[in-house]
């Protein structure tokens, strides 16, 4: 295992060793007549290679229990490992200097405790930088490995519920043309298999985009609704009211389309009690679908496939999520639209 911490060394050892002499020898030195420059060269040489033990046991703690799961036992043995080695540590650098009078002078058995609580004292915090930047690096891989898998798992739905989409609207289609075929209406269903044409290639074209602008989703979902209405006739409206300013911007390719096909599969369509679809944009950049409420007697349970496959868009693209409003007699769905990129 790599550990890169070249420039925390570079920085790190020459200010523990300043500090520590600072803070705990310069008096003593001072005393026995030692300038502070030789007092720090040798301390500069005891850290470093006090670092270098010290970092060893990090590499092997990390080999041993790498994982973020695992960090009160590598936190553990980092601690046992930086308390043994830096006591045996100290305790034959105080050895050594008492023996061979190094510094002029005897160690006490006070001295001898004094210089081990002093070095651990001083891995304390070089530990404490070392362990906290792998645990932010740990989490980071983390957060973004479990972010990741979030979005493999909502674009996996999403190609699901595009897959879903196809097919539904085909199947409504070709039980429409049965019925024009049937009633003899030849002129009419030859237009109805042209108008099918160019909306399923809308359809299969829209995979290979991501956004596509207002426009576009508008200029397809009027060639939608001409088809239904070959089915409803006067039982179905449609009108739009969009700001021009706003047909530049975008949205995910069927999101009206998903909307309204929502708002025909849900209630009931007849001449008698028409189906009504506003399509408007409001002041917050929103285009905003409403429909009256007449549910069908017969309806099952919604499983709202069409809004989930909005919102799993729109949370794909970060995107604010879409805001749903109901009433007794009103259901309305509001989308937000993306400002189109600077070319």
């Amino acid at each position: 295992m790599y550990l890169n911490d070249r420039w925390l060394r570079l920085a790190g050892i020459p200010l523990i060793t300043l500090l520590g002499d600072w803070i705990f020898y310069d008096e003593i030195n001072r005393q026995h007549g030692w300038p502070f420059w030789f007092d720090y060269l040798v301390g500069l040489a005891e850290v470093s290679l006090l670092w270098t033990i010290s970092r060893f046991g990090i590499l092997q703690s990390r080999r041993r229990y790498p994982t973020l799961s695992q960090s009160p036992r590598r936190v553990v043995f980092q601690a046992l490992w930086f308390i043994l080695i830096t006591s045996a540590f100290r305790l034959t650098t105080s050895f050594i200097y008492d023996i061979t009078l190094f510094w002029g002078y005897h160690y006490t058995p006070l001295r001898y405790l004094y210089n081990i609580a002093v070095g651990v004292f001083c891995v304390i915090p070089v530990a404490a930088i070392y362990e906290g930047l792998y645990l932010y690096q740990q989490w980071r891989t983390s957060y973004h490995e479990a972010q990741e898998l979030k979005k493999m798992t909502l674009q996996s739905q999403l190609e699901s519920l595009r897959e879903q989409v196809k097919p539904h609207f085909l199947f409504n289609s070709l039980n429409t043309l049965q019925g024009l075929v049937m009633e003899d209406e030849k002129e009419q269903a030859v237009q109805f298999i042209i108008n099918l044409s160019q909306v399923y290639r809308y359809l299969l074209q829209s995979n290979e985009q991501p956004l596509i602008t207002l426009e576009s989703e508008l200029s397809f979902v009027r060639a939608y609704i001409s088809l239904l209405k070959t089915r409803f006739e006067q039982g179905l409206a449609l009108h739009i009211d969009v700001d021009a300013d706003k047909l530049a911007y975008t949205l995910p390719p069927l999101t009206v389309q998903l909307l309204v096909e929502n708002a025909v599969k849900h209630n009931r369509v007849s001449t008698a009690s028409p189906l009504i679809i506003r399509i408007q944009t409001d002041a917050a950049r929103n285009i905003v679908v409403t429909n009256n409420r007449q549910p069908k007697q017969s309806t099952l349970l919604s499983n709202r496939m069409g809004l989930s496959n909005i919102a799993a868009r729109y949370r794909l693209l970060n995107q604010p999520d879409i805001i749903i409003h109901q009433t007794d007699t009103m259901f309305q769905v509001s989308v937000p639209l993306i400002k189109p990129a600077l070319p």
